[in-house]
């Protein structure tokens, strides 16, 4: 699938991809990172054989994982080591792990000589799904999330889908909140598909079912960003659910799964959008019905709503201090809810609370 704009790009979804993490790599990188978290060291260590042995000077490097390689200590390794091994401007970044690798590696990328060529190949549903496409790239701060980062393109993106058969089942799950969010903002199949069995494919490695999910959730942000890079308009439709996300990860300290934070943040936005008249009580009890079919959270049980506000209030989706959220008027539907009133919020919640 290519996704357009200014630097179009190819993401290749499939089994036994390694030989075209090569090809976008392209001719003129002499030099190589492959960075990755320790889980991933042999597969890590395989490419870099292979980048070897077609004469690229290749090296791993090792990096936290999940949510915590997302700091500039961990970005200013990164760029220590590009220095040290004098990496130029047609060199490129092979970033290889779940979505957290792919955000701070894509931000080395970004702003190594200004922007060195990037390689994403996600392991993880998330990665596939959400972090590695669309060409955004970042890290944590103590003021939230992913306030500070940049948009870079990849040059590719390489889906393998074998990765998903080592891949816990509650990191399948959770990616899985992802493929639904594309479900509800644009593509209704992608809830067909897991309604038809209660979610029993999707949860399988390896099932046709899982495969055409993983494409059509691919195609919708391919479609989406290749019009909107830089979330001037149309892209902003991928944050639904992720206002209320990101408040519950800022407030449990980065501890929860992303996608699980993801799963409880839609069901927000849909009990908002029915308290402020947008959507109707069926489609609200679908929200629950396909997310509890995966086995994803639909409630938040912490009673810790004014820090959620204040998180909220920091989200880098507000304006002029005005709350924006992505709602639905219907499935398929999406529009943007600004400065919705306290007791519209207040409702949402109570409705989430466990």
């Amino acid at each position: 699938m290519t996704v357009t704009g200014a630097a179009p790009y190819d993401v290749v979804v499939g089994h036994g991809l390694d030989g075209e993490v090569l090809d976008l790599v392209g001719p003129d990188a002499s030099r190589v990172l492959l960075v990755h978290p320790a889980a991933l060291a042999g597969r890590a260590e395989a490419l870099r054989a292979e980048l070897a042995a077609a004469g690229r000077t290749a090296l791993t490097h090792e990096v936290p994982d999940a949510e915590s390689a997302k700091t500039l200590d961990v970005v200013a390794g990164c760029w220590d080591l590009l220095g040290e091994r004098r990496f130029g401007r047609d060199d490129a970044v092979v970033a290889l792990g779940g979505g957290a690798t792919t955000d701070m590696a894509g931000f080395v990328a970004a702003t190594w000589l200004r922007g060195i060529r990037l390689v994403n190949v996600p392991t993880t549903l998330l990665g596939m799904v959400d972090a590695a496409v669309g060409g955004k790239t970042g890290i944590n701060t103590a003021a939230g999330k992913n306030l500070v980062g940049s948009f870079h393109p990849p040059a590719g993106v390489v889906c393998d889908l074998d990765s998903l058969g080592t891949l816990p089942a509650v990191d399948l799950r959770a990616g899985l909140a992802e493929v639904v969010k594309c479900g509800f903002i644009a593509d209704e199949e992608i809830l067909r598909l897991v309604e038809a069995d209660g979610g029993a494919a999707a949860l399988r490695p390896g099932s046709p079912v899982l495969r055409e999910l993983v494409e059509r959730a691919v195609a919708v942000k391919a479609r989406v960003v290749g019009a909107d890079l830089r979330e001037a308009g149309l892209r902003e439709i991928l944050n639904y659910g992720h206002t209320f996300a990101h408040a519950i990860e800022r407030t449990e300290g980065y501890t929860w799964r992303h996608g699980d934070a993801v799963a409880v943040g839609m069901v927000f936005a849909a009990e908002l959008a029915r308290a402020a008249g947008h959507l109707d009580e069926t489609d609200v009890r679908r929200h629950r019905g396909v997310l509890e079919a995966l086995g994803l959270p639909t409630a938040y049980g912490e009673d810790r709503w004014p820090d959620l506000l204040d998180a909220m209030a920091s989200d880098k989706k507000v304006r002029g201090s005005t709350l924006r959220f992505v709602v639905l008027d219907a499935v398929g539907r999406p529009t943007i809810l600004r400065g919705p009133a306290p007791e519209q919020l207040e409702a949402a919640w109570a409705a989430v609370r466990g």
